[in-house]
Formats: structure tokens, sequence, C-alpha cells
């Protein structure tokens, strides 16, 4: 089909978004997630980063550069939060589209301390250094090798495939962004129960979780804001060392919760009555389809979680 006779592809194709486009070129290649997401922030991100960084300063003109470092760590962070946690219940399917959200979040991140040291945000320079930053490689050179090696996604893989490097995709993304660390970094010392029970009970934390989120999504928003912020911290950490020798300013801590976790915590708590509360009217007014009330209260939570989830979803989007 000619270009004049499918102007809505063409169309679609240009308004995808930075999550959708990279999301595409990764599931038609996830063996070089890395090396394509870091490809595409510097393509993508980049050029849109001095300005961002030119009205910070000029926002906050008496700010010293570890006070602007500070500030750029702090938003990137509440962004990554932001982006990330548009997960559960219904909106599992998201969490590609999610993850691809947080991962381009950080890199901007990365971009923005880079300019803060005076380097130029828009070289393939800065996806080398973001690459060993995260973790993939040792040093710049192996990293830059990998960039020139890396090729260009041509194409899509037969739908069986690509559920198939989805899910690869999904897992590498979550490494990559923190959220599943290797078990040999984490791996306890002690008697071997011990470092099973160590290794074992984020997992479970995990399960719990994510069955409690299939009828409850929005206990998903408090959970994932936890495993990002400290996920972020470690990479922010690393990125401050290498750019600048200098760790970010702490926050001065307070006894109060932040209006935004507590927020948040009242949500997943309303997500949770609305289940309980559905199981006690269904088997108090005695509902039944097929002499049986689980039918009832299979469809009374599907339908709850789906329409708590929507309502959140799109107050998220119109109120970002």
């Amino acid at each position: 089909m000619s270009h004049r006779e499918n102007p809505r592809t063409e169309g679609s194709r240009k308004e995808l978004s930075p999550q959708r486009s990279l999301l595409a070129s990764v599931i038609t290649d996830p063996g070089h997630l890395p090396e394509l997401l870091a490809d595409f922030a510097v393509r993508r991100i980049g050029p849109a980063v001095p300005e961002a960084i030119a009205s910070l300063r000029r926002s906050h003109p008496d700010a010293t550069e570890a006070e602007l470092r500070a500030r750029v760590v702090a938003r990137g962070r509440r962004a990554v939060v932001s982006e990330g946690s548009v997960v559960g219940g219904p909106f599992l399917v998201l969490i590609p589209l999610a993850f691809c959200a947080a991962l381009l979040r950080q890199a901007r991140t990365v971009l923005e301390l880079a300019a803060l040291d005076g380097r130029d945000p828009t070289t393939s320079a800065r996806a080398a250094e973001l690459l060993v930053l995260q973790g993939v490689y040792e040093n710049t050179r192996q990293a830059q090798d990998a960039l020139n090696r890396t090729p260009h996604p041509v194409g899509a893989p037969a739908r069986r495939r690509r559920w198939a490097a989805l899910w690869t995709v999904t897992l590498r993304m979550a490494r990559l962004l923190g959220i599943l660390t290797p078990a040999e970094e984490s791996r306890p010392a002690g008697p071997r129960v011990r470092r099973v029970a160590v290794q074992a009970w984020p997992w479970l934390l995990l399960g719990a979780v994510f069955l409690v989120g299939l009828v409850a999504p929005l206990v998903w928003l408090p959970y994932m804001a936890m495993v990002y912020r400290r996920a972020d911290a470690r990479l922010s950490n690393r990125v401050l060392a290498y750019y600048f020798a200098a760790p970010v300013l702490a926050p001065r801590r307070t006894s109060r919760l932040e209006p935004d976790v507590l927020a948040a915590l009242l949500r997943a708590l309303l997500s949770l009555l609305v289940p309980i509360v559905l199981t006690a009217v269904t088997f108090l007014t005695g509902l039944r389809i097929a002499e049986s009330s689980w039918p009832v209260l299979g469809i009374a939570l599907a339908t709850a979680s789906a329409g708590v989830g929507a309502l959140w979803y799109r107050r998220r989007h119109r109120h970002p």
C-alpha cells in the first residue's frame, strides 16, 4: 500500500510516545535493551536537556551547584515514581510501558546531571556513560564498542516470539531499573536457612502484593513507590560519585509523612475497603449464580478492581 493510501498509519507512527517507540524497538531486538535505551535517550531526550538546565538556573539564580544537583535528583525521583507506578490490578498489562517510562526518566536525570557537569548530553559518550552507571559494562570503552556494534532493529518479530520477547524485555527492564537485583549482590551471610529466608521474603512480599492488587489495584502505588525510590537512590549515588565525587544533599527528615505519601496510603486503604465491602454485601444479600455466591463475588471484585483502577488512571492523566 502506498504512502498516500495509508496516511493514518503514518500519522500514528509519528504520534507514538517515547515509551511506545522505545518498547517497539526493544521487543524487536530484546538482547540489546540497554544499548537501545542509552542511544534512544541521547537522541530523543538529550537535545531538550540544555534548555531544561538553563531554565532551572533561571528559576534558582542563587542556588549553589550542589543545590541544583539536589533539585535535579529530587525532581527526577518524583517523576520516576509517578511514571513507574501505573501498574496493578487491571493495569498489569501496562508494566512494560511503565518500566519504559521510568527508565527514560532515569536516563534524563543522568543526562541533566552530566549537563550540570558541563558535558554535552547529545553525544554518544553520554550513552556509554549511562551504560556504565547502570552497571551494564565496566568502563566506557566497552560500552562504546557495544553501542557501535548494536544493529538498528528492522521489522517486527512474529506474534509468538513477540510475547516471549516482551516477557524477556520486562524482566531485563526490571533489573536495569534496580527493581530486581542479581542474587550475588544481595546474598546475606550466615546459616543456609537464614540466607534462604532473607532472599525469599522480598519475593513473598511481591507475591502477596500482586495477589491483593488483583482485587485492590491501588495497593501497588505505595509499594512500587518505595521500590522505585530505593532503586533510584542507588543510581543517583553512582551518578553523583561518577560526575562530581560528591553525594546529593539529603532532604531534612521530619516526623510527618509527606503529603504525596499520605495520599497514596489513603488511596490504597480505600482500594482495600472496596473489595471488603463488596464481599460483605455479596454474602449478606445472598446473591447467587448457579446456587453459589462465588461467581457473584468474582464478578463484583473484577468489576470493582477495573472501576477503581480506571478512575485512578483517568485522574492521574488529567492531573499529572
